[in-house]
């Protein structure tokens, strides 16, 4: 077997690895982690089996391109760079709550069915390590950012508010709201971020215009669970 192509140099190289990646995952959303072999991947891009091992030396290696092949479709360092630019820690409580809502509906098919399969799956257990271990270092920051400004509500520590932030990242959660009660994505995102607002804040006065903000959610939420 060849040596892989770690970092296609032409066009034609950049495209197929591209397609395998598109392949890979439209495999995983329609039939499960189950069915994304290297000779089913190879086959949907019309290629052969030894074709695909050129561009990943194995099933591992293509999972964890996949991870990232995700987040570049779906712009998730676009998204969060909307949180870490906020000018303080409350505004960013309220952007990684839109972010939430931005970026999880997208990735909902390839997380349920990655996590389906992650107890007997190595390549799956992989896949979700590494995105919670992405997801618990944004939790940090932002708890640590709340305390770090004196706006981290009691009886809150950085550690336990890190631990509730990360616990609400939920794919039960999401689906749930959005898939099962069919909650739009901004209602979603703007009851979350009312929750984080309320829970985790600092604030026995809303901060300027952070009233305004609240009644809109309020609302939005309220006007939802009333229809």
């Amino acid at each position: 077997m060849s040596r892989p192509i770690r970092t296609p140099r032409n066009a034609r190289s950049r495209r197929t690895r591209a397609a395998l990646l598109t392949a890979a995952r439209s495999l995983l959303e329609e039939h499960g982690l189950e069915a994304l072999t290297m000779t089913e991947v190879a086959e949907r891009v019309g290629i052969s089996r030894r074709g695909a091992y050129l561009h990943f030396a194995s099933r591992t290696e293509l999972m964890a391109a996949l991870f990232d092949h995700v987040a570049d479709e779906e712009g998730l360092h676009a998204s969060l760079e909307r949180v870490w630019a906020a000018p303080d820690a409350e505004a960013a409580l309220a952007e990684w709550a839109a972010h939430l809502a931005r970026y999880h509906p997208r990735v909902l098919a390839v997380d349920r069915a990655i996590r389906r399969v992650g107890r007997r799956d190595p390549d799956a257990a992989r896949h979700m390590a590494r995105a919670a271990a992405s997801q618990l270092a944004h939790c940090t920051r932002l708890a640590e950012w709340l305390a770090r400004e004196r706006r981290l509500a009691p009886p809150w520590t950085p550690e336990t508010a890190r631990d509730m932030l990360m616990s609400l990242i939920s794919t039960d959660m999401v689906e749930t709201l959005l898939t099962e009660r069919r909650w739009a994505a901004e209602t979603f995102g703007e009851g979350l971020a009312l929750l984080l607002h309320r829970t985790f804040v600092r604030s026995p006065q809303p901060a300027a215009g952070q009233g305004l903000v609240e009644a809109h959610a309020v609302g939005a939420v309220g006007r939802h669970l009333s229809g």
